[in-house]
């Protein structure tokens, strides 16, 4: 028998059909096999359904940023609020968690105090303190950003007449913007709060003023006038408001509150850093948008303090949608919030005799930092977790570091801010997540651009981006200090 035969019968007998027995076996086998496996995934995808079914839906509205072409707000406070979040490339990348900046600094008035601003008035209206249309004045101390704020409100309306008093070492473009809007604007030396002198307390001397008598040349009419304040404190425990009488007071008989002339003008104490409205314009605004941009996922938020109010309300609101959230201050130096946070004392070692080089906060940031606590503050302390203290020199780095890497021309407190979120990814060894802060205040290109809108301008004294300034200062101008903290392994 040759191979050739040997091998066709093998093949034969290979592709010989099975028997029927067989067959009917295999069959059998597939049709279960497939029922079985048809029958195990319906009921995992059916558990998976109840399952889910079961779990409580969060329900995001839809966001007030995403707007139809027609729609078109009402006048410039229609912008106010309500801004995209973007995301901080080379600091997410160096990190590899998210870093996300809330665009405040496309408000109306550049800031995030055109929230407050806008609250404090609408507030005001609401409580009967004061009317429109009447030639009612509002007094703010400030170092400039509520100011324009409530400048650019006041003028958007034109209800109100706007007088400032604000700290003779701030920025000259913002005196420069408040006097573009119309506000009445008076610069003094920098004092302390217990000063009769310092900023603030005049805001509230000036608004108490605004409710004296008339004053009647006394050679003429022979009459001896007494002057009568009328003034009286708001519900809040700060807010002053008074009147201006219409007619001569001849007697000094006691008054007994605001009168019910809708037509008298009055003057108002806004007071930012005690006033409630302050916290409200963040509980009620930035906290839900940030947790309805984010689809609350969010490890943490971070943000400067200056009245306490954005990280009171928006850190209040953030907590009560999840407890695990983190919320952190960026502390400039010479403020005693991070001290206040860490140890329970409101002090800063700079405070000492013979170490300042302003009288307000030892720092040439503006904007957040303070030595004192508001009623604001006061309401952020039991949700703060954490507190970093900032350097003038971390700032200037994050600042140069952001324009090389990013483009962005960032003012000092949001500067800080960053750092803070650096500081804070590097301390929890975070290798993902979400951390978001606020960006306050946009400054041009080379400080070539003259609008009100920002500060910062190159040939202003106190410039954050002014070498020769920051030179004098003995500020440390090394943007490699930035560098050596993102590639720092922790932060402690």
């Amino acid at each position: 028998m040759t191979w050739t035969s040997t091998f066709a019968e093998s093949l034969s007998s290979w592709l010989r059909w099975p028997s029927r027995s067989t067959t009917r076996h295999v069959l059998i086998g597939v049709l279960i096999g497939f029922s079985f496996s048809l029958t195990s995934t319906s009921i995992a995808l059916y558990w998976q359904q109840r399952k889910k079914d079961r779990q409580p839906v969060t329900h995001f509205p839809p966001r007030p940023i995403e707007l139809r072409s027609d729609e078109v707000v009402k006048g410039v406070v229609g912008l106010i609020g309500n801004y995209l979040f973007y995301r901080i490339n080379s600091l997410s990348d160096a990190l590899g968690i998210e870093i996300l900046g809330k665009a405040e600094f496309l408000n109306i008035g550049g800031s995030v105090k055109d929230r407050v601003a806008l609250q404090m008035i609408n507030d005001a209206e609401r409580e009967g303190l004061i009317r429109p249309y009447t030639g009612s004045r509002i007094f703010e101390g400030t170092v400039g950003s509520t100011g324009i704020s409530i400048a650019t409100i006041a003028r958007a309306r034109v209800a109100y007449f706007v007088a400032i008093i604000m700290p003779d070492d701030v920025a000259e473009e913002k005196v420069k913007a408040l006097q573009a809007l119309g506000a009445e604007v008076q610069k003094v030396r920098p004092a302390s709060i217990v000063d009769k002198k310092q900023y603030v307390n005049l805001a509230k001397q000036q608004a108490s003023k605004f409710g004296q008598a008339d004053i009647i040349d006394e050679k003429n009419l022979g009459l001896n006038v007494n002057h009568i304040s009328h003034t009286f404190e708001s519900p809040s425990t700060s807010i002053l408001v008074s009147e201006a009488p219409r007619h001569v007071q001849f007697e000094a008989n006691e008054w007994n509150g605001i009168s019910g002339d809708a037509d008298q003008p009055r003057g108002y104490f806004a007071d930012q850093f005690e006033n409630k409205s302050n916290f409200y314009a963040h509980y009620n605004g930035t906290g839900p948008e940030i947790w309805r941009q984010t689809s609350g996922k969010i490890d943490a938020f971070v943000a400067g303090a200056g009245t306490g109010g954005t990280v009171a309300g928006t850190g209040q609101y953030l907590k009560s949608m999840n407890q695990d959230i983190l919320v952190a201050i960026a502390d400039p130096d010479g403020s005693g919030l991070y001290n206040k946070v860490k140890y329970g004392v409101m002090f800063d070692r700079k405070e000492s005799e013979g170490t300042k080089r302003r009288h307000q906060v030892d720092t040439v940031v503006e904007g957040i930092g303070i030595n004192r606590l508001t009623h604001n503050i006061e309401l952020a302390l039991p949700i703060l977790d954490d507190a970093f203290r900032i350097t003038d020199a971390e700032a200037v780095a994050m600042s140069r570091y952001l324009v090389k890497h990013d483009g962005l021309f960032l003012g000092s407190s949001s500067a800080c801010n960053l750092v803070a979120c650096v500081k804070l990814a590097k301390q929890k060894a975070w290798t993902h997540g979400k951390i978001v802060t606020l960006e306050r205040v946009i400054i041009p290109s080379f400080g070539k651009v003259l609008s009100w809108r920002y500060i910062g301008l190159k040939n202003d004294p106190s410039t954050f981006r002014n070498d020769e300034y920051l030179r004098k200062a003995n500020i440390p101008i090394d943007p490699q200090i930035m560098e050596d903290l993102l590639q720092a392994k922790s932060y402690s």
